[in-house]
């Protein structure tokens, strides 16, 4: 379990998250929401310690993250962030292998390699595994990257906006991904996403946050409600169920 404890983060004057209190369940998918601005991504960074905390405590498992050698964090908790760069002019193949980097300190094992075609394979990549990163469009990019944190095989997969530049098509592939590598190998999946649909159909988890605080929690029909949403992002949401499915509805 990831847990929180009167987490906050400011810059200046400007308080990004407000004292964040919040247990995450181990295993299954939950998928934070909420407006831009909310601090859904300031979290998420403190949470894998990319972000230092202005106060508050974050444990993994018990794990205190700013007392957890990088090394051994690392082995159970991955994360992709929105913005990845990388100059070096390097393969789809190389991308991937800097997952298994907490394991191998870069010199790659057998169980390493099968690791990095595992992911590949999970991704879809083949046909691309020895392409150059800078000949790839965003959507295959995003994929290769999501495919180097999958490759790092933590017990915990932290997802920051991991639907960026990828259509319809290659969205929900990724999003049954996630939801594979929780019900099938035991992840625990956490989502900053900002498609309530998508948190909707694949979470077993949702938290809401507005304003730098938790405005909401829980399984999602506990929280795909109009009056819940309409709340959280301050316009008429409807809610239909759609093949069993909760569907929000803002357009117009």
């Amino acid at each position: 379990m990831i847990r929180t404890q009167s987490v906050s983060r400011s810059y200046g004057d400007a308080l990004v998250v407000d004292n964040v209190t919040l247990d995450i369940p181990a295993r299954g998918v939950t998928s934070i929401i909420g407006p831009n601005g909310a601090g859904k991504s300031t979290l998420l960074s403190m949470v894998s310690r990319l972000l230092e905390m202005s106060a508050g405590s974050v444990t993994v498992d018990g794990m205190d993250v700013t007392k957890t050698p990088s090394d051994a964090l690392a082995r159970r908790l991955s994360i992709l962030r929105q913005d990845n760069h990388i100059s070096a002019r390097i393969t789809v193949r190389d991308l991937i292998g800097f997952g298994r980097y907490p394991h191998s300190k870069g010199r790659l094992t057998v169980e390493d390699r099968n690791h990095i075609d595992k992911a590949i394979d999970y991704l879809d990549l083949g046909p691309l595994s020895d392409r150059f990163l800078d000949e790839l469009s965003g959507g295959q990019r995003q994929r290769a990257f999501v495919a180097m944190v999958l490759a790092q095989d933590t017990d915990y997969v932290l997802l920051d906006e991991p639907l960026n530049n990828l259509d319809m098509k290659h969205a929900m592939g990724m999003m049954k991904l996630m939801r594979q590598a929780a019900s099938e190998l035991g992840k625990t999946v956490v989502l900053v996403l900002h498609d309530i649909n998508f948190a909707s159909w694949y979470s077993d988890y949702i938290v809401a946050m507005k304003h730098g605080k938790v405005a909401a929690q829980g399984a999602g029909p506990e929280m795909i409600r109009p009056e819940v949403l309409s709340e959280i992002y301050e316009m008429d949401i409807k809610v239909h169920e759609i093949g069993g499915q909760l569907i929000s509805v803002y357009y117009g």
